[in-house]
């Protein structure tokens, strides 16, 4: 199939925006908790009444201020509620938000600021507010700089105090749907990062047809959803726009390292994250298995998960016996990983990379359903997702509601729909080169199936050419590896060479455990063990489970341990974790070559 399209289930208001959320759930859900705050290490609920005055206050500092209708307000910080209360104060001063990643660099800080234009900066710590101090002198239009840590609420209250409500009112009203929302830097992988232009309209569309299609995860007083990815990122903010849309309740989470004691804290109804996230959860529950010499009983129940799974879509569903042992494993195995997840959660939603069909089914089979989904910036987040009621595991499922995705005759996937960013800011040539003939061009590969699901086999940039002129979309095989609990990442090499091989990095979470199991001394480095011979034989199995997936000219023939790893602050991953493939080609181009040497 070349296009599919499903009709719209949303109605996009087109002299609305974004701030006519609030004062709705304000009107008809005056005390349903939407969202949830950390006080004092306690979750405290915090009504849809509350949450309003709140907003308004801030607002009314920034007006007072002198932000004005369309000026662009800097937002840096980690997920914290704070972030969202300053992101609707921000559209309520009739402004356009401007997130920079907590982790970006004065450099990256400076970019972003100078290029949006920005007129003031909400940060969440002294470090983020060193970094616009940093390049200050470079920030003509910057007047104010409040931090979040340093009473940045109560400075913007005390500020608006004058301002009269009827100012919020006529600042609340002044955007309509196809007025800028916010300006969202794109991870630049390659070159400095873009800014998309998402509209209110483009937030309503993807976020109101989501729900819709949803509905069933999304119920109004009994739902939640525990919000840990960063929300810079425009998958962050679909989860923030869509639980205050729904309205649904919404916790933050700063720290990831404390999300499992928060799950079982909050117990959220919904869960969202990236696969890397699910390949933990289930790495972890099976090492702890392993070391408690349950190892077997975790493995056969596994097993068990996923073929119950699979039955489940086959006719006449699982048999008698196979639902015995099902129910048999929920008691002693699938409870207990339900309860790490909070013990409330039925379904999440994963997005930014492929999960894998084995771990799809795994959860699924354990009651915890993936639903897998596909965007990109671009696109306001989501795209296409998997109905919460029709799944294909192993794909990213159908269209969103009211949008349309053609596949071009070189296989790129190609995106029409409300939802779609209207611009790069102040990069006319870029604009006309992705919006050309009226379809957004993803620069991803991918098929559809005869219902209409979407399956992404590539990037066209990353395509690989053999020597032998073998194409090869490394992202298929890099996932698959990926999956091992001992690899942290994957990067397939290969053009113009004899043979595709790959640069592999060791999850160093991990490693201390499995040195422990294969009897290494304590405390051993990875630059110590990459040559040893269990190591590389562990790491081949990971490569042996990737080559499965691809045929033999596409599979790996030789890998490289490296000694370090690849991270955002060694400049090889961006914000979101996507490699930067050209800098780790640069700064590993030594290792490349031994891999084709003799």
């Amino acid at each position: 199939m070349r296009e599919f399209s499903l009709p719209a289930l949303y109605e996009v208001p087109a002299d609305g925006n974004l701030t006519d959320l609030i004062r709705r759930n304000a009107a008809q859900h005056p005390d349903v908790a939407v969202v949830g705050r950390k006080v004092d290490d306690r979750w405290e609920d915090v009504t849809a009444t509350v949450f309003l005055a709140e907003v308004r206050a801030a607002a009314k500092g920034l007006i007072a201020a002198g932000v004005e209708p369309g000026d662009r307000v800097g937002l840096m910080s980690r997920t914290r509620y704070e972030w969202t209360l300053l992101d609707f104060a921000i559209w309520s001063a009739g402004g356009v938000t401007v997130p920079v990643y907590e982790t970006s660099s004065p450099e990256q800080v400076q970019w972003i600021l100078s290029d949006s234009g920005a007129v003031a900066a909400l940060v969440e710590t002294g470090v983020h507010e060193a970094a616009v101090e940093a390049v200050r002198d470079t920030l003509p239009t910057l007047k104010h700089v409040w931090r979040i840590e340093g009473d940045a609420i109560g400075t913007l209250g005390k500020l608006g105090e004058h301002v009269p409500e009827e100012k919020v009112d006529e600042r609340s009203s002044i955007a309509n749907a196809d007025s800028a929302a916010t300006i969202v830097y794109t991870s630049g992988t390659t070159g400095r990062p873009k800014g998309c232009v998402l509209s209110h309209r483009s937030f309503f569309a993807e976020c109101g047809n989501a729900v819709a299609r949803l509905k069933p995860i999304f119920n109004t007083g009994e739902s939640s959803v525990l919000l840990f990815l960063p929300e810079a990122h425009v998958f962050g903010r679909l989860v923030e726009i869509a639980a205050v849309l729904a309205p649904i309740k919404l916790g933050h989470v700063p720290d990831v390292k404390s999300l499992t004691d928060e799950l079982a804290a909050f117990r959220p109804t919904l869960v969202l994250g990236v696969p890397r996230v699910f390949e933990k959860v289930y790495n972890s529950a099976r090492a702890k298995a392993q070391s408690e010499g349950k190892g077997k009983i975790f493995d056969k129940a596994a097993d068990t998960a996923i073929e119950y799974s699979k039955a489940l879509d086959a006719p006449g569903g699982p048999s008698f016996g196979l639902r015995f042992k099902h129910k048999v494993f929920d008691r002693l195995v699938y409870s207990k990983l339900r309860a790490v997840l909070g013990g409330r959660a039925t379904h999440a939603i994963s997005g930014g990379a492929p999960l894998g069909e084995r771990l799809g089914h795994f959860y699924r089979g354990i009651g915890f359903t993936v639903l897998e989904g596909y965007g990109l910036t671009e696109s306001c987040a989501a795209t296409t997702f998997n109905p919460w009621d029709r799944q294909k595991i192993g794909s990213v499922g159908q269209p969103m509601p009211g949008t349309v995705v053609r596949i071009a005759d070189d296989g790129e996937v190609l995106l029409h729909g409300e939802h779609l960013f209207t611009e790069y800011w102040n990069n006319e040539t870029a604009t006309a080169e992705a919006l050309s003939d009226g379809w957004f061009h993803t620069g991803d590969v991918g098929t559809l199936d005869e219902d209409g699901y979407l399956t992404i086999t590539g990037r066209k940039k990353e395509i690989i050419i053999t020597a032998g002129g073998k194409n090869v979309a490394p992202a298929v095989i890099e996932d698959r590896i990926r999956a091992h609990a001992l690899v942290a990442e994957c990067m397939v090499v290969g053009d113009g060479r004899p043979f595709v091989g790959a640069l592999v990095t060791v999850d160093e979470e991990f490693l201390p455990r499995w040195a422990a199991e294969h009897g290494k001394p304590e405390g051993v480095t990875v630059a110590e063990l990459r040559e040893d011979p269990d190591l590389l034989a562990e790491i081949q199995q990971a490569v042996d489970d990737g080559n499965a997936a691809v045929s033999k000219a596409e599979s790996i023939r030789k890998f490289r341990v490296l000694a370090t790893q690849f991270t955002e602050d060694s400049g090889h991953v961006t914000p979101s974790l996507k490699l930067k493939r050209n800098v780790v080609a640069k700064d590993f181009a030594s290792e490349i070559e031994a891999l084709y040497r003799g």
